[in-house]
Formats: structure tokens, C-alpha cells, sequence
């Protein structure tokens, strides 16, 4: 499943199902889980009927139908935030393993 069209067809996966949402949120919005089992069940039934490699399914969902403002925004250059250091990324991998180690 995927929600970055221009990235899955330069990959080329033998198939591939595609929903027009926000990066990382292939299976919908939060909070609503009978449209996330609805689109994960689709994109099951496309993954076992698409027949020929490289085919890209696009399942028909509208992530909002009166607001389409997030693909400028989520696809905007510098929407992502700044990358941290080596050494700030270590020390809070040290303090996440630190958390989880007792």
C-alpha cells in the first residue's frame, strides 16, 4: 500500500495498491476503524486479483472530499522536520533504550 505515487511507479513492486492520502496514513484516519478494515480488505482483494506485475490499483477513498489543501502542504518542500544531529539522534536513542531496558 502506498500513499506516493511518483516513488511506487519509479520502484516498479510487482503490485501495488494506492490510496491519494497523507504520507503515512495509508489506511486511513485515525479514529475511524471501520474505514480502515474497509480499505485494508480492498487493497487484500486487489493484492489477490491483480493478475499482471507492476500493476498499481487505486482504491477510490478521498482522504477529506471538501479539503484538499494537504497535498500542497504535506508535499511542499521543507513540510518535514529539520533532521537531528548524529549526536542529538544518539543521545535519544540512548535515552528511548534507557526507558525500555528495566
Amino acid at each position: 500500500m502506498t500513499s506516493a505515487l511518483d516513488i511506487t511507479q519509479a520502484v516498479k513492486p510487482p503490485r501495488a495498491v494506492f490510496l491519494n492520502f497523507p504520507l503515512g496514513h495509508q489506511t486511513g484516519k485515525p479514529n475511524q476503524p471501520d474505514l480502515q478494515r474497509q480499505i485494508v480488505k480492498d487493497a487484500m482483494r486487489a493484492f489477490e486479483t491483480i493478475a499482471r506485475p507492476g500493476t498499481i490499483v487505486e482504491l477510490p477513498y478521498v482522504w477529506d472530499p471538501n479539503d484538499r489543501t494537504w497535498e500542497t502542504r504535506d508535499y511542499t518542500k521543507g513540510w518535514m522536520p529539520e533532521r537531528p544531529s548524529k549526536e542529538e539522534a544518539d543521545r535519544e536513542e540512548a535515552e528511548r533504550r534507557a526507558r525500555y531496558a528495566k
